[in-house]
């Protein structure tokens, strides 16, 4: 029990990590192309974690790959983190770039909490009912946060839903491997997949296959603007907030993971009516509580209340 609190609260900084950083990621992406920053906050993240894991082996608490067998599965985690964590964040910038707002967005991509359990199924990870109130609970917070006005669907938002999937199954690929291997290895090989890949989308739209359009690109690239934004996203949403995901997922039932991970939009929210002084309308307060309350429910230990009431009336 100790092990999934403190684990809950790791995914809680992580969700407040990417809450808070979703200014930057968006000053970062105007002004020097989605792709193009989603590829290199990756590099930073990666350098990032390859620092703490020099640091790490020298002090001796890291927990190296000793045969050839612990490599080949780390080496696989890794690949398949990144693969499909790149699938994810991509589809979800085309679908923004084609229309869908950002709103509209943060709830489509959230859907992964509803996706989460039913995959689960399949694979025969089991959630008790206060799991799934929570999770209808959390769609319902989530949508008074993220949505004003009429809800329709788009070919844009097609692709978000997409993305969601995707979300689901790196949340599963990263519960079976996260027990297995190092957590830092595994989200360090995961960054750098994001970011070898992220270089054809760069290549191909932001920069051009030109050099002169590299060249008019390249400026963009020296604002104290995009580096601080590139900085605090490779760092600390991709370094940080992403290892602390894998680490914290070792022990925890995705579903709830999944529903902790949610917090980032309220985050997100909290962030800009503490930081940038935004107002809060009383629907978005109304989500807020309702997804707090949901994360509560689903924590609570049912099968163990039940089984301990079945023992009182023996």
């Amino acid at each position: 029990m100790n092990i999934k609190i403190r684990n809950s609260f790791l995914l809680m900084i992580a969700a407040l990590i990417w809450g808070t950083a979703f200014v930057a990621q968006s000053e970062g992406a105007e002004a020097i192309g989605p792709y193009a920053f989603n590829c290199i906050r990756s590099f930073v993240g990666t350098g990032a974690l390859c620092i703490v894991i020099l640091i790490m082996d020298k002090l001796g608490i890291s927990k190296k790959p000793a045969t050839k067998e612990e490599k080949r599965l780390l080496l696989k985690g890794g690949i398949s983190c990144g693969i499909v964590l790149f699938v994810a964040g991509n589809l979800q910038q085309v679908g923004l770039y084609y229309g869908t707002s950002a709103g509209k967005a943060g709830f489509l991509t959230a859907c992964y909490i509803l996706l989460v359990p039913i995959i689960g199924l399949f694979l025969k990870k089991k959630c008790g009912w206060n799991i799934w109130i929570g999770v209808g609970l959390t769609l319902v917070g989530l949508y008074l946060l993220c949505m004003s006005g009429s809800f329709s669907l788009q070919f844009s938002d097609g692709l978000v839903l997409i993305c969601a999937l995707f979300f689901a199954i790196h949340i599963l690929v990263v519960d079976y491997y996260s027990p297995k291997v190092d957590g830092v290895r595994l989200s360090c090989i995961q960054f750098a997949v994001c970011a070898l890949l992220g270089l054809i989308p760069t290549s191909c739209v932001d920069i051009g296959l030109s050099a002169e359009k590299f060249l008019d690109w390249l400026p963009l690239l020296a604002s104290w603007e995009a580096w601080i934004s590139l900085l605090f996203a490779g760092v600390m949403s991709s370094g940080v907030a992403f290892t602390l995901q894998i680490i914290a997922q070792n022990g925890l039932n995705p579903t709830v993971a999944s529903l902790i991970m949610s917090l980032e939009s309220v985050f997100a929210v909290l962030a800009g009516w503490l930081i940038l002084h935004e107002r809060m309308t009383g629907r978005e307060i109304v989500g807020c509580v309702l997804i707090f309350g949901a994360i509560v429910l689903a924590q609570l230990p049912v099968g163990h209340l039940l089984r301990n009431r079945k023992v009182l009336e023996k």
